[in-house]
């Protein structure tokens, strides 16, 4: 009776497997890998988003809220404008409503880096159509209501939009005036 040794074929640096099985699965495994690799590196990045000043639409509608509370109007602050559509195009970009994006993002250094008069707030939103939608969201919550009717003096508004369309919203409180 004759027995059949199989010697390992020695490759430079790997051995070779003999078991087809594992040889289908690693194969299979590596056409997966290439396969994610090549669709994350193809995929079409998404223009940088555009933000527009929307300072103009809600300016009126604060100043009638602040007029009925007996409150002094809010004038158009070019500084709060312009933070806001800052704010406005990091979250689009994001894709993300959030007040600090990034892990050395601050209001205060956001707010200084714009030129935005001391004391500032800021309110945020996201998915709302129009500029009275996003007005309407923040007057029915009580912490951006309490913004809108604070002690400020000068108003930023803007939007800026998604590759895919979504509007995030950014209002801008200062003490300008």
């Amino acid at each position: 009776m004759s027995r059949v040794v199989h010697a390992p074929v020695r490759t430079t640096g790997l051995q070779a497997d003999a078991n087809p099985s594992r040889r289908l699965l690693l194969g299979g495994a590596a056409a997966f890998t290439l396969a994610t690799i090549a669709g994350c590196a193809s995929r079409p990045k998404a223009p940088p988003a555009a933000g527009a000043d929307q300072t103009a639409t809600v300016l009126p509608l604060i100043n009638d809220l602040r007029a009925k509370k007996g409150l002094s109007p809010l004038a158009y602050d070019p500084a709060a404008a312009k933070a806001a559509e800052g704010q406005a195009i990091r979250m689009a970009e994001a894709r993300k409503m959030a007040h600090l994006i990034g892990l050395t993002d601050t209001f205060l250094g956001r707010m200084k880096g714009a030129d935005v008069r001391l004391p500032a707030a800021e309110n945020i939103a996201a998915g709302q159509q129009s500029p009275e939608a996003a007005y309407q969201a923040w007057v029915d919550s009580p912490k951006h209501l309490e913004n809108m009717l604070g002690p400020y003096r000068g108003l930023g508004v803007a939007v800026a939009k998604t590759g895919e369309g979504r509007p995030y919203w950014a209002m801008v409180l200062s003490n300008a005036g």
